[in-house]
């Protein structure tokens, strides 16, 4: 007789199942450490809907009509810890090193920066703080997009209203310049607020994320630590497919791509480092797309 191991109950099959799509979905994986979070969050969707865990993973998986239920899953799953000036030496770069050789290079071109992933809104205000700071929105004509998958977090960037924490990293010079204090927080200068477009996007839906990847600089800091190692490899190779050549792409402190094949090389800039998209490469064959001839689009925002 041949023994068998114990038998899996239904919930614990489906909370598999739904890991694994939403891994293949958005990136984020959940591994041991962090199962138990994952079984919280679909509690409380699963809860909401009024449905078990395996018919919420059909919903997901097979229904045409999924749409909302995947934007509300996104705004459940979001990490939105984050906030103003952080790993500044990346700000400072782009300021004193890139943009002087992008303006030397292509004078008659606008310059395309995308904040990928920005949570709460918090890193595209750093990066137009930075500009303002370093003269560069009265020198060049900069489009400047920050995109999240979470449009509950995007509601937050919309507002731009902050609460003490994510100030915190502030000097109050720059506290002073850039914010008012309000009765529901921190309110950043309007003017300032009004420099950053703001779009839905997963990174794994090239759709979505592929005409904001067509950007010259990209931030997409302190979220790939939480993609598996084919949804990084994934997002590399959707950001080659799209980026222009010699494009700069910076990422989180703690994130590489130096161990996985990809069409980067990693350069030192000034007093950070970036990854440099390679001349002429394009994954899968054929020539590297060529910049596009407009400016950089999102998709619209809600009214």
């Amino acid at each position: 007789m041949v023994e068998r191991g114990p038998r899996r109950s239904a919930s614990a099959t489906a909370l598999e199942l739904l890991a694994d799509l939403i891994v293949r979905t958005t990136g984020v994986h959940y591994g041991e450490t962090r199962r138990e979070q994952l079984e919280e969050r679909l509690e409380e969707a699963t809860a909401a809907r009024g449905l078990s865990l395996l018919d919420y993973y059909y919903l997901l998986r097979y229904d045409p009509d999924a749409g909302a239920a995947w934007n509300e899953l996104m705004d459940r799953l979001a990490v939105p810890e984050t906030y103003f000036w952080r790993q500044p030496d990346q700000f400072q770069a782009l300021v004193e090193e890139v943009l002087p050789r992008w303006a030397a290079a292509h004078p008659n071109r606008p310059l395309r920066i995308w904040s990928a992933a920005c949570c709460s809104g918090e890193e595209p205000l750093s990066i137009a703080m930075a500009l303002a700071e370093g003269g560069w929105w009265d020198r060049l004509a900069i489009e400047l997009v920050g995109s999240d998958a979470s449009e509950a977090l995007l509601d937050r960037a919309r507002a731009g209203v902050y609460g003490e924490r994510a100030l915190r990293s502030l000097s109050p010079a720059r506290r002073a310049r850039w914010f008012r204090r309000e009765p529901a927080g921190w309110r950043i200068d309007p003017a300032l607020h009004a420099r950053v477009r703001w779009a839905r996007a997963n990174l794994l839906d090239e759709a979505q994320a592929g005409p904001l990847a067509s950007a010259d600089v990209v931030f997409c800091r302190n979220v790939l630590i939480y993609f598996s190692d084919d949804a990084i490899l994934r997002v590399a190779r959707m950001l080659a497919r799209h980026m222009p050549d010699a494009g700069w792409l910076f990422l989180g402190a703690s994130e590489s791509l130096m161990r996985l094949a990809t069409d980067f090389t990693m350069e030192e800039v000034g007093p950070a480092f970036a990854y440099v998209r390679k001349p002429g490469a394009a994954p899968g064959g054929g020539p590297a797309p060529p910049p596009p001839s407009r400016p950089l689009t999102a998709q619209p925002e809600p009214r």
